[in-house]
C-alpha cells in the first residue's frame, strides 16, 4: 500500500503552463479517477507520477519519500492502446516482468527461478480469465483480452501503485462492463493503489473510491499559454464503493463455498 502526496506541483514547458498549484493527497490502496476536458494535464499528472516527467516546481513523495526520477517496477502502468509485446506469446509477455525485475543482465530466468514465475504467471493469466490461452500471440486476441493481458502483465511485477490512461476507452461497452468487473476485483484482492485517467464520467464514478476533476480557471486564447489547470473539484465515494466491494466479496464468498452448493 502507497500513500501519494503532490505539495504544490507545477508543470510548464517553457512559456506554457500545463498544471500549477496541485497540492494533492491520496491515502493508501485509493482508487483515484481523473477526469476534466482534453488538454488539462491529466496525462501529464500521470506522466509525472510514473517519473517520465519531473515537476517543474513542487515535489511528489510516496510514503513520505521523494519519488524516484525515473520509471521503476513499483509503478505499473497500463494505456488505452495495448501495452503488449507483440513478438511475444501471451504466457511470454507476463514472465518477461519478473524476468527483467530479477535478471537485469541477461533478462533470463533460469531452472527453479524460470518454473515458478511460469506457474506466477499461468496462476494470474486464469484469474484474469486468459486460461488456455497462453501459446497465443496478442494479434490472435481481441481487445478486451489484450487488456486483460497488459493488466496481467502489470501485476506481475508486483507493483505499489497502477497507473491507468484511459485504458478501457477503446473497448466496445460490453467489453468494458466485463473488464470494470475483473479491474474492481484485482483491486480489491490487493494493495494496489490505483490513479486512473478517464474521460468517462460514469466509469470514474463506477470504479473509483475519490473522483478528481481538473480544470482551467482560465481558458480564453491569450490565457491557456500563462494560466495552467488545477484541481476543481475533489469527489470522495467511498462509502458506497465500500457497500459495493462488500457486496461482490460476500456473492464470491458464497459461490466459492461447497456447503452452500450441496457438494
Amino acid at each position: 500500500m502507497s500513500a501519494i502526496r503532490f505539495d504544490n506541483v507545477w508543470k510548464e514547458y517553457g512559456d506554457h503552463i500545463v498544471l500549477e498549484q496541485i497540492t494533492l493527497d491520496v491515502e493508501p490502496r485509493a482508487f483515484l479517477a481523473l477526469v476534466g476536458p482534453s488538454g488539462c494535464g491529466k496525462t501529464t499528472f500521470l506522466r509525472m507520477l510514473l517519473g517520465e516527467e519531473s515537476p517543474t516546481r513542487g515535489q511528489i513523495l510516496v510514503d513520505g519519500v521523494p519519488l524516484s526520477p525515473e520509471p521503476s517496477a513499483d509503478r505499473g502502468v497500463v494505456f488505452q492502446r495495448y501495452s503488449v509485446f507483440p513478438h511475444l506469446t501471451v504466457l511470454q509477455n507476463v514472465v518477461l516482468g519478473r524476468e527483467l525485475q530479477h535478471a537485469k543482465i541477461t533478462g533470463r530466468l533460469f531452472g527453479s527461478a524460470k518454473r515458478a514465475a511460469t506457474d506466477e504467471a499461468m496462476a494470474l493469466l486464469a484469474e484474469v480469465g486468459l486460461a488456455g490461452q497462453e501459446s497465443k500471440y496478442p494479434a490472435a486476441l481481441s481487445g478486451g483480452m489484450q487488456q486483460r493481458l497488459a493488466l496481467a502483465q502489470a501485476i506481475m511485477r508486483g507493483p505499489r501503485i497502477l497507473l491507468l490512461d484511459e485504458p478501457f476507452g477503446a473497448l466496445d461497452p460490453g467489453i468494458r462492463a466485463d473488464i470494470h468487473v475483473l479491474m474492481k476485483r484485482l483491486w480489491n484482492e490487493t494493495e494496489l493503489t490505483v490513479v486512473m485517467v478517464t474521460h468517462d464520467l460514469s466509469e470514474a464514478f463506477r470504479l473509483a473510491t475519490r473522483v478528481i476533476a481538473f480544470e482551467r480557471n482560465r481558458n480564453r486564447p491569450e490565457e491557456r499559454e500563462r494560466y495552467g489547470a488545477t484541481i476543481s473539484r475533489d469527489l470522495e465515494i467511498y462509502p458506497r464503493r465500500t457497500a459495493e466491494v462488500r457486496r461482490l466479496a460476500t456473492n464470491r464468498s458464497g459461490r466459492d463455498d461447497p456447503a452452500k452448493h450441496g457438494a
